[in-house]
This record gives C-alpha cells, structure tokens and sequence, in this order.
C-alpha cells in the first residue's frame, strides 16, 4: 500500500452504515454479556453476596453520566466520545489529557479480551502456546476491523445474540432448580438485595467493580459519524445501559439465589473466573462446555467493538492534529476505515502475550472514571456556561444538577479505586500533560484542529444549538 497522504485521509468519510440497533449491539458487545459470571464470585466476596445490589448502584449511577453523553451527543455529533466533548466545551488542551488518560481504558480493553481468550484456550488445549492464539485471535480480530465497519457490526450482532441466548437458556435452568430447592429454594426473595450482613461500603466497593462491565455504552457514542443520523445517537446511548443493566441484574439475581454465599466456589475461581464452575454446579460438563463457549463468543464480540471503538478515538485525536495527522487521522479510500489506527491498536494488543489480566484490569478503571467524570462536566460547560442556559429552574436542573449529580456519584466509585491504578493513572496523565507542554511549546502555540465548518460525513462537525436539539 502506497503511504497515505493528508489529501488522501481527508478526502475519504466514514460510511454512514449504522442502524440504531446495530449500535446498540456494538455497545452491549463492548460491554461482554457474560463477564456476570467471571466476576461473580469475586463480587460476591466483596459484597457479602448482593452481587445484584452492586449492579444496581452502578447502574444508578451511570444512568446520570448516560444522559449526559445523551446531551453532548446531541450537539457534538463526531467520534471522539470524552476526549470531543471536553475539548469542545471546555478547552482543547483538557480534551487532549482526557483523551490521553481515556487511552488507558479504551486502548487496554482489546487486550484484555486477547488475555481472555488466551486463557479459555489455554484451558482446553494446554499443550498449545499461548502466545499463539493471542497472534492469531489479534490477526482476526484486526483484519475483519480493518474492512469493514458494517461487517464488524453484523459479526458482533451474531456472537452477542448467541451469548444472551446461551444466558437465557441459563437463567430458564437455574430458576427450575431454585424451584425444585435448589441454592435459596425460591426464584423470589430479596435476599440477593439486601440482608443483615449487608454494608453499603461493601456494596459501593462493588458497584466500582461492576460499573466497568458496563463500558460500552459511552463507547458507542464514537459511532456517531457512522450512524445513519446522528439524531438516533441519545437513543443508542440510553439503550445500551438500560439494556446492559437488565441483563446483568437477571443474570446476577437469579445467580446470587442459586449460589447465595460465595464460599460455594474455590478460591482459585473466584480470584480468576467462576463462569465455568457456574456452569459446571448448574449443569454438568455439558453446560460449562456451552457457558463457556457464550462466554468465548461475547468476549470476542466485546474485542471487535472496544478494538473499533479505540481505532476511532486516535483517528480524531489523529484528525485535530494532537497526533501526527499523517498516521492516525487517515481513512482509508476503500474500506472507510481509520486502516492505520486500527493495525496500531491490534500490535498494541499482541502484548497480551507477556501480561497478565490482573497488571492491566485495575488501570481500565482510571481511564474510564476520568472519562465519565469529564463528560458530565462537559454539560455543565458548553449548557450553563456557553450557551448561557442557567436562568430558569428547568435549564439549571438539566445542565447543572443533573451532571452535578454524575460528577458527585462518580466521585463515590473514585473513592474505591485501586491505589495501584490511581498512581499509574495519574503518571500515564502526567506525562500527556508533558507532551501536551511540547505540542504547544509551552502553551504558546494552540492545538491544531480542522475547519469546524467542514463537513467530515455529509454533516457539519457541530450542529445548530442546544434549544432544538436537547
């Protein structure tokens, strides 16, 4: 392939290919249906066994962070997700180092699927390498990234519909056995919920580690300009938590009253995955052998979604010139795909060959908290402050409380953040302040960006104002 040039990236748009539903189950892909059972016994511990109460906190409060995704969206209708809408609305050089600290997140997230996949293979065939199945899964992975947005969504629609109807089946089971007293001896108790024992410290510190399965509905806001119109994109975000956060919480409840205390699995599956042993006390050989397969078909799909999604992110950081343009902000003539983003995001991937899932997944959590945080602050700057929308009690509740509630919530799970992952945070984000001091030459010069009035695909950038938008 001939190298790219300016012209050539700029002069190539992203295919307007995306359906609301197609969106909504790249998100719920992202978000890897099944990981209620990786992480099942490990919450469950934490929690003093109300997996579900945790699931429902973090959903209550991402639900205030959705709608303000819901809001910037609306009015930002580009890829960029966070790093957009605070550089937009706050200012360009916040946008670049929540873009850089939001790498952490997005760019970690294809290499734990890599690092999954490696040990589901690991499992069943020990005499294989596994740096092997990461170099072959990432090749896949990346090639079919690499030709086409519209058969990455169609691909992860089939793995995400096979996974849920695994789940389904799963769930059907345990509330037979629950009524045949197995576990708690009834499919209704609010046992799972709330019990003597509970603390809300206990269920808060899980609530931080369950809001990470939701990651996915913030990322498909980067599909924006593949949407067929941007108007479905509030919609699409909205969807994808309500829709994650059921299936979670049904998977959840119907597992905590089958297994109501955590000391029913080993030790070794809680610190690791209790999917198969799940599948193994429910069912049989039989059902571990079909759970795990929902569980390989889900993290594969949630790999195609978070390696897109990431692909997108440098593509825009590429475009506004805070990367070299030349590289990152190339699309493809041929393929309407950011080509050279998505192969630096699959050799970022091959290092999951030499890590292990526990080095990387606490520091996804950094990035993604920076992230949610920013995007509620996001609101109150480009409503309250830009637009001027703070002088009647229905403006001030919309773009002030209701973000200022995000903000506040999220500072709850900020508080249960691994010390590791807050340190290599914020080194990570020292350092994209450094570069940032460099690119500017010492804040002199100001970050380069395009034409704000051009469209990118058959839409301007941004759009009319908030009143006939929001």
């Amino acid at each position: 392939m001939a190298a790219p040039t300016a012209t050539s990236g700029s002069a190539a748009k992203l295919a307007r290919a995306l359906g609301l539903w197609s969106i909504v189950g790249l998100g719920l892909g992202y978000m890897t249906p099944t990981v209620v059972f990786d992480t099942f016994g490990l919450v469950a511990d934490e929690t003093n066994n109300v997996v579900p109460a945790a699931y429902a906190v973090a959903l209550i409060v991402l639900a205030f962070t959705a709608v303000s995704y819901g809001k910037m969206v609306r009015v930002i209708p580009s890829a960029g997700s966070a790093y957009t809408y605070a550089r937009e609305s706050i200012h360009p050089g916040v946008g670049f180092v929540v873009g850089w600290t939001a790498l952490t997140d997005y760019l970690l997230l294809p290499m734990v699927n890599a690092l999954i996949l490696r040990s589901y293979m690991e499992a069943l065939f020990p005499d294989v390498p596994g740096w092997l199945w990461v170099v072959v899964f990432t090749a896949g992975v990346t090639g079919v990234i690499y030709l086409t947005m519209r058969g990455t969504s169609n691909i992860n629609m089939i793995l995400l519909v096979f996974s849920i109807l695994v789940m389904t089946v799963f769930v059907v089971m345990v509330v037979v056995q629950l009524v045949g007293g197995a576990g708690a001896g009834t499919p209704v108790s609010i046992a799972p919920f709330v019990h003597d024992e509970v603390q809300f410290g206990a269920v808060l510190a899980g609530a931080t580690i369950v809001c990470f399965s939701f990651i996915g509905f913030d990322a498909v806001s980067m599909y924006s300009e593949e949407a067929k119109t941007p108007k479905i994109m509030p919609r699409a975000i909205l969807l994808t938590l309500v829709a994650g956060g059921v299936i979670f919480l049904i998977a959840a409840y119907v597992t905590q009253l089958r297994f109501p205390d955590a000391s029913a699995f080993p030790t070794e599956a809680i610190e690791n995955s209790t999917l198969p042993e799940i599948g193994v006390q429910v069912g049989g050989p039989v059902l571990q052998a079909v759970l795990t397969a929902a569980g390989f078909a889900a993290t594969l799909a949630s790999w195609l979604a978070s390696h897109a999604s990431v692909s997108r992110m440098l593509m825009v950081m590429g475009r506004n010139n805070v990367l070299p343009r030349r590289i990152f902000g190339f699309v493809n003539p041929k393929t309407h795909t950011p080509t050279i983003s998505i192969v630096i995001v699959g050799l970022v991937s091959l290092l999951a060959i030499s890590f292990t899932l526990e080095q990387i997944a606490a520091y996804i959590n950094y990035g993604a908290l920076v992230a949610f945080t920013f995007v509620n602050v996001s609101v109150i700057a480009w409503f309250a402050i830009r637009k001027g929308l703070r002088k009647t009690p229905g403006d001030i509740f919309r773009y002030v409380v209701m973000p200022g509630i995000g903000v506040l919530l999220t500072g709850l799970l900020w508080v249960n953040l691994d010390a590791h992952a807050l340190i290599g945070g914020l080194i990570w984000t020292s350092l994209g302040v450094v570069y940032l001091v460099i690119l500017t030459r010492g804040f002199r010069r100001p970050i380069a960006s395009f034409d704000e009035n051009q469209p990118v695909t058959g839409v301007n950038k941004t759009v009319s104002g908030p009143h006939s938008e929001v």
